[in-house]
Formats: C-alpha cells, sequence, structure tokens
C-alpha cells in the first residue's frame, strides 16, 4: 500500500518547488519551481530534488539559477534542495549528510562511502523544503543522504540515498552510442525478418 502511495505522490510532485534565498553564497530563489528538480523515491519516501552551482567567477544570476538534477557539469559549491511530498514526515526529525562515494552496482543505493563532506544536524522541516550545501572540490560521484527519523534512522529503509555525478561521465556517451547501435540492429533484424516472410508469402501466392 506504502509504495501505490509513493507512485501516485511521484505525478502530484510536479507542483512542488523550492524557498529559497536569491543571493549569491545561499541557496538560489528559483522563478519556475514547475520545471526544475528530479523525482527520487525509494519503497517509502519520495522527494523532488534540485542542485544548484554557485559561478565560481562573478556574480551570473542565471548560472546560480540554473538547475540540476543528478548530472553536475562541475565542481565547485553546490546547493541542495529536496522538497518533501509525503506531508506525513514533516513532521519527522530529518538529519541531512552529503558524502563522497563509489559505486559498486548500478543500484542507486548500493555504494561504499569515501568521506563526508558535510553532515547537518537532524530537525523537523515543517515547509516540507530541505536545504543543505557542500563544497564539491573533484569530480566523481556523490550522495545526499536524508536520515528521516533523525540520528536514529539506522536502517536502510530510513535512508533515503540520492547520488549525483559531478563533471562529465564519459560513460554516458558510450552508453547511449551502444544503445542506439543496438535499437538500429533490432529494427534492421525486424524488418528484413518480416520482408522476407512477405516475400516468401507472395512467392507461395504466385506458384
Amino acid at each position: 500500500m506504502k509504495k501505490k502511495f509513493i507512485l501516485g505522490l511521484l505525478f502530484a510532485s510536479v507542483l512542488t518547488g523550492c524557498d529559497i534565498s536569491e543571493k549569491l553564497g545561499t541557496p538560489p530563489q528559483i522563478a519556475d519551481v514547475n520545471s526544475v528538480g528530479c523525482l527520487v523515491a525509494n519503497d517509502f519516501y519520495a522527494v523532488h530534488f534540485s542542485a544548484y552551482l554557485k559561478p565560481s567567477q562573478g556574480n551570473d544570476r542565471e548560472a546560480l539559477l540554473t538547475p540540476y538534477c543528478q548530472e553536475l557539469p562541475d565542481v565547485g559549491k553546490a546547493f541542495f534542495s529536496a522538497d518533501l511530498i509525503d506531508r506525513d514526515i514533516r513532521k519527522t526529525p530529518i538529519g541531512i549528510r552529503v558524502v563522497e562515494i563509489e559505486k559498486i552496482s548500478d543500484q542507486p543505493g548500493d555504494f561504499k562511502e569515501i568521506r563526508e563532506l558535510n553532515h547537518v544536524e537532524s530537525k523537523i522541516y515543517s515547509k516540507g523544503v530541505v536545504e543543505a550545501q557542500a563544497d564539491l572540490d573533484k569530480k566523481g560521484d556523490y550522495a545526499l543522504i536524508l536520515l528521516i527519523g533523525g540520528e536514529e534512522a539506522i536502517s536502510n529503509e530510513d535512508k533515503l540515498k540520492i547520488t549525483f555525478h559531478v563533471g562529465a561521465n564519459p560513460f554516458n556517451w558510450l552508453k547511449l552510442i551502444a544503445s542506439s547501435v543496438a535499437a538500429l540492429f533490432v529494427l534492421f533484424c525486424g524488418v528484413s525478418f518480416y520482408r522476407k516472410k512477405w516475400n516468401g508469402t507472395n512467392v507461395k501466392k504466385n506458384t
């Protein structure tokens, strides 16, 4: 029942957004909350996640207001916002950890921690917006971990792990090319099969 509830909430989550400050050096305010972020969920919780990067030089407001999901283009000071879709947990203390990770498999939560970049003590986010920041000093894989229930969130069920990658990922293009080639191959084989079948049927009719 909980899974069905979460799935239902995913469709409604586009109505959620961020409520954060505009100044450089602090989380930016988003003009159009309906077009940013992405949905991240486990079997029990779901959030609408967005990440932002402080420009390395100058006061580029447009760059600061550019939202990212789970692919950040470069290193730098990053701001994270997670809208709590499930209203029940707005009355529950939530702790936050930002860690550098090493992925063990393609499963989102299957990784080992390398180091901790930030740890925000647990508190109640009654407005439904969880915020954190961290200095991402090198390219690689990271995770924002929400500890639902605070420091007492021991089980994996109470930890919503949001993984994200910083810097260009060279494997993405290779995977895209490989997938495209495979799709074209399957399409070609399918067309060839039905063409031969159609030609064979016509030959039988003519004879």
